[in-house]
């Protein structure tokens, strides 16, 4: 079975059960901040599973993009990928676990849809622990369905439970299932759903989200239970098709064979076949993020360093099958092409795609060249490779300490962390006393009442941070001569003494009149020295990094007042909760 049938099949079995099909979400979360990416089809729908209504009913499913860098260096085996798609069906509130184990197997085994051999199906359910009792109910409609009492496995936490998506959120036990794989054989006697070895593969999981997650790490009741399930398309086309791998589908497939084509390598090695299947899958997951319309170029923060990270180990794994430049926009147009008639978007940024594919390769592919002989030198001359050595690697080429550690891994060879540290502090300090300037902003507005509150958000977020907890992260913000609006990352509304000792912290701040510094350095060296950098614009190679005295770090590029004395007195006016996870704050300065 292809994968748009698998698709197809899947939706129209859902909705002969009275689902509503909703499309995919992006791969950017909006109502969880607390991830990068959306790395399954519930985080999207988190504030439906508190309990808000959504306006399709109780019932959904679709298939939904997925982006998940856990794994990232698993990708190669038979089975793990950074970009996927997952379909998923969800009660909110309406059926539970007997409904939704039924169906699963229904849809698995039976001949109308998937077809698969009951006697190769084996699940888990969750053994129960302090937070929660072990899960007989999943285990007894199990046996209720088919499943014999020798197939059906306990396991903790960590393999059957799912959730929070964050550090709060709605949670549960999960029973997953698992098709065994006759072509990889067991690992031994003890070989169970689980264990790596790939005999046992998991194509579905259904989650009953039964609890909330609370910011103490106790576990309490949701108001309303949910059913949140899914099913990985590729993995399942891989076992409906028969094939070894998840690279042996239509979803891979085209990208592997152009990879080998392009190589001037006539056999492939083992190790050869995991380097094509690692840059298909960063190419394709890489295309499928830029792809989004909220523009995510190569950078060095957030989503961004993840497309860089991601292409620049495609470059890497290219030149060690003798692949030359520009196969990076040939193995994109190869994913558009899969993609177009699934997500338009990808047709519909395709011009942005290819511009960022060619002047990412351009830049790291000049660096590369200059950073490798001098790794090469380096080693060479004292056979190994120092912090020190991989920070002027950093500095002077751009090469990230990640891939600098990879390859000195390669030849054996282990870098002191610790100093390459030590050595980013104290080139951040020479900086610091070098740097002058004056205070310029690049905000549209400079005048006198909108610098004095751009000035006090970076109060505001320091002193959140400090109240709340370093998870705390700005989503965005808006001032006016009036006020500022600053929206942040946390699971509820703040309570008065919270409130009253922002305020206080922030009045402090004022009162002391610290001084606020500003600093130029690359965007690497801002974020490797404690700077806070949550935007989602892209920067340039240099950047502005704003200090308030002892207080506060920050990249930006508003305007500042030169001291915080002339600030006046801060209030909150008022907060509101504007998503699952996130709060909105406005203040004034009196």
């Amino acid at each position: 079975m292809k994968i748009n049938e698998l698709r197809k099949k899947y939706l129209e079995f859902f909705k002969q059960r009275g689902h509503a099909i909703i499309p995919s979400a992006s791969l950017l979360p909006e109502n969880d901040p607390t991830v990068l990416f959306t790395t399954a089809g519930m985080h999207p729908l988190v504030p439906f599973l508190l309990g808000e209504p959504h306006p399709k009913g109780k019932r959904l499913a679709n298939c939904q993009k997925c982006i998940r860098t856990t794994d990232i260096d698993s990708v190669g085996d038979t089975t793990h990928l950074t970009f996927f798609e997952m379909l998923g069906n969800w009660s909110l509130g309406d059926y539970w676990k007997k409904e939704a184990i039924t169906w699963s197997y229904e849809f698995l085994t039976s001949k109308e849809w998937l077809g698969l051999d009951p006697d190769k199906l084996s699940v888990t359910v969750f053994a129960g622990d302090e937070d929660a009792p072990r899960d007989t109910e999943s285990a007894e409609i199990w046996k209720e369905v088919g499943i014999p009492e020798e197939r059906i496995y306990f396991l903790p936490k960590e393999d059957n439970w799912w959730g929070p998506a964050g550090t709060t959120g709605p949670c549960g036990p999960c029973t997953e299932m698992f098709i065994e794989v006759d072509e990889i054989p067991k690992c031994g006697p003890d070989c169970k759903p689980g264990c790596n070895c790939g005999h046992y593969v998991e194509v579905w999981n259904d989650v009953f989200m039964a609890y909330n997650k609370r910011e103490d790490g106790r576990y309490e009741p949701l108001k309303q239970r949910n059913v949140d399930t899914g099913m990985g398309v590729e993995r399942t086309a891989a076992m409906l098709q028969g094939v070894p791998t998840v690279y042996d589908t239509e979803s891979f497939l085209p990208l592997i064979t152009r990879i080998k084509e392009l190589s001037p390598k006539e056999e492939f090695t083992e190790q050869d076949n995991i380097l094509c299947r690692v840059i298909a899958d960063h190419v394709k997951s890489a295309v499928m993020i830029m792809a989004d319309d909220r523009r995510i170029s190569p950078s060095n923060v957030e989503q961004g360093y993840v497309v860089r990270r991601l292409l620049r180990k495609s470059i890497l794994s290219a030149e060690k099958l003798g692949i030359g430049s520009g196969f990076l926009q040939e193995l994109a147009e190869i994913v558009i092409q899969m993609y177009r008639n699934i997500y338009d978007e990808t047709e519909r940024n395709r011009e942005f795609i290819m511009k960022n594919l060619e002047d990412e390769e351009k830049k790291f592919r000049n660096s590369l060249k200059k950073a490798m002989r001098k790794l090469q030198r380096v080693i060479d001359e004292s056979g190994t490779v120092t912090g020190k050595d991989a920070f002027l690697l950093f500095t002077s080429f751009g090469l990230p300490l990640e891939i600098t550690r990879e390859i000195a891994e390669e030849k054996g060879i282990e870098i002191n962390l610790e100093e390459f540290k030590r050595e980013f502090e104290q080139h951040r300090e020479k900086s610091r006393t070098a740097t002058q300037g004056k205070f310029k902003g690049g905000l549209a507005d400079h005048s006198e009442e909108i610098t004095k509150l751009h000035t006090a958000t970076h109060l505001l977020q320091e002193a959140l941070r400090r109240v709340l907890g370093e998870s705390v992260r700005q989503m965005g913000s808006n001032i006016t001569k009036e006020r500022l609006r600053f929206d942040f990352t946390f699971p509820r509304k703040l309570t008065p003494e919270e409130i009253k000792h922002v305020e206080d912290l922030v009045n402090d701040a004022i009162k002391r009149d610290l001084e606020v510094k500003r600093e130029f350095m690359s965007y690497d060296e801002a974020i490797a020295s404690g700077a806070l950098a949550f935007f989602k614009e892209t920067y340039g190679d240099k950047v502005s990094v704003y200090s308030v005295g002892d207080f506060s770090r920050e990249v930006c590029g508003g305007p500042h007042v030169q001291r915080t004395g002339v600030l006046g007195h801060f209030k909150i006016v008022k907060q509101k909760k504007i998503g699952a996870g996130l709060i909105r704050i406005k203040a004034i300065l009196e």
